[in-house]
């Protein structure tokens, strides 16, 4: 039977005002995933940094194979058996794969000059124990997302750790990768080694997790087998309330014809993408990786201009060679990787959302602070954007905070077309309930949406049509009455 590897007992941690964590208690079992669920602010990540050594509880106690445990830091806790796998992969592209993996502790020779040899053999061995299927002498910045978390793992394992931290590994990964991940992960399982799991999908806890614990508002509100949950109640004891629905999608009146596109192309990207977007309606996006999807937003958007076709608003044909042209005729674009495109993280929370709407409250090149910051704030209140003051830094805030944030920026322009890139994309399902419920409010005004989802339960409850893509081009459009999953899946393969 296994046996607990890591305890933690009572765990406190208080903040100035806040109280992050309260006498939270987990039992790690060596040969097992224990998946962590709680919405955004619930606690996780402050209970997985004191683990990891980077904070320092206020009362209670960490216990690593039976022996209590006071870490100076993250290196200390590494070096006695946890290691952290941070959402944000804390690698070098310029490196290459052995190099990263072995950074700061790389065999030497007897002149005190790298070993090359030696480090390729070890890291070759590693791979291959892993049953990761990567040259070590690959540069990193060549690998994609997936493989370069599959190093992330590698150099944990390297450090033989007992204790893996994962923090929501599968959010940058297609479902090809996820499995790929999913097989390593039990690789792991069977060398004995504790994962904590930190996700937001419910499809991934019942198919990884062997333990599930659940945090809310900093306290441990369930703790037992997986097998013991079903999905709704996860939902529920998340949030501390039922969730009528995930996807509270409202009818809208459909009005007249806001977009028309009509044979846009892109060199070597899009081909003859033909169209048509109504007042009110949500048009779901679908596809592959690699289909499109992301490229088709960012040229109506004006990033990519189109080589070919036209773009008419309203029946007027348009030009929209830049985002300020597309902001212009009334095109809101979110883009679907908030942290490296959307956001700007040195910016404080008001900054980020009026940078986008600062000509229409510029006059005779003054800017109107008062009823620009007015706006901003009455926005923050509307979506329930979680924030201590609007001049914080952005990045502090929670995932789905940072999220609302980048919805404040496009609402405040007074968008016509409303394109959405994967906006729910590492929130938690209360964020996500409440992203929906916009989505169908901005509907009910007339504005027309573009939703563009990698989840395909997402684009079958929000849309009122479907479009798939596949390398390209529209290889089909159903009607939501019509729309399955199957019919999206062979569509999306065509």
């Amino acid at each position: 039977m296994s046996h607990g590897v890591l305890e933690v007992d009572c765990l406190t941690k208080d903040f100035p005002g806040l109280r992050a964590l309260d006498h939270v208690s987990l039992r790690l079992r060596s040969g097992t995933v224990h998946a962590l669920m709680g919405e955004n602010g619930a606690g996780k990540s402050t209970l997985m940094r004191i683990i990891a050594g980077d904070l320092k509880p206020t009362s209670g106690q960490v216990r690593l194979r039976g022996r209590a445990c006071e870490f100076s830091g993250p290196r200390a806790a590494l070096l006695a058996g946890i290691a952290m796998i941070h959402q944000e992969l804390n690698l070098v592209p310029g490196m290459t794969v052995a190099e990263n993996i072995w950074i700061g502790r790389e065999p030497r020779t007897r002149l005190g000059l790298i070993n090359h040899r030696e480090l390729h053999r070890r890291t070759s061995s590693l791979l291959e124990q892993l049953a990761i299927e990567l040259d070590p002498g690959v540069r990193l910045g060549d690998l994609g997302i997936a493989q370069q978390q599959m190093i992330e793992i590698a150099r944990a394992v390297s450090w033989d750790s007992d204790v893996l931290l994962m923090d929501e590994p599968t959010s940058s990964l297609t479902d090809r990768e996820v499995c790929h991940l999913f097989a390593l992960i039990r690789q792991l399982k069977g060398r004995g080694k504790a994962i904590v799991y930190i996700t937001h999908k419910m499809s991934e806890v019942f198919e990884i997790a062997d333990e599930i614990s659940i945090l809310r508002d900093g306290r441990q509100v369930a703790t037992a087998a997986a097998d013991k949950f079903v999905p709704s109640q996860l939902v529920a004891l998340m949030v501390g309330r039922e969730l009528e629905q995930l996807f509270p999608k409202t009818a809208a009146p459909i009005g007249a014809t806001a977009l028309a596109v009509h044979g846009l192309s892109l060199a070597g990207v899009l081909s003859e993408i033909c169209f048509e977007l109504r007042r009110g309606e949500t048009l779901g996006v679908a596809g592959l990786v690699g289909a499109g999807r992301t490229n088709l937003a960012e040229t109506l958007f004006g990033l990519t201009p189109a080589t070919a076709g036209q773009i008419h608003i309203d029946g007027r044909e348009v030009v929209i060679d830049s985002p300020q042209r597309a902001i212009e005729h009334g095109i809101a674009f979110l883009t679907e990787d908030r942290k490296r495109t959307g956001l700007f993280p040195a910016l404080s929370v008001l900054e980020n959302i009026q940078i986008a709407s600062l000509p229409r409250f510029t006059h005779h090149g003054f800017v109107h602070e008062r009823a620009l910051s007015s706006d901003c704030r009455q926005l923050c209140e509307t979506l329930q954007i979680k924030v201590r003051d609007l001049d914080d830094v952005v990045m502090e805030l929670s995932g789905g905070n940072q999220q609302k944030v980048l919805i404040a920026r496009w609402l405040l322009t007074h968008p016509r077309i409303l394109i959405l890139d994967e906006p729910t994309r590492g929130v938690d399902v209360a964020a996500k309930a409440e992203i929906h419920r916009l989505m169908s409010q901005l509907a009910s005004r007339g504005v027309a949406v573009i939703l563009i989802s990698s989840e395909l339960p997402e684009v079958l409850a929000m849309s009122d049509r479907i479009m798939v893509m596949h390398q390209g081009r529209v290889s089909g459009v159903l009607e939501r009455a019509e729309a399955t999953q199957e019919k999206v899946l062979e569509l999306a393969a065509l």
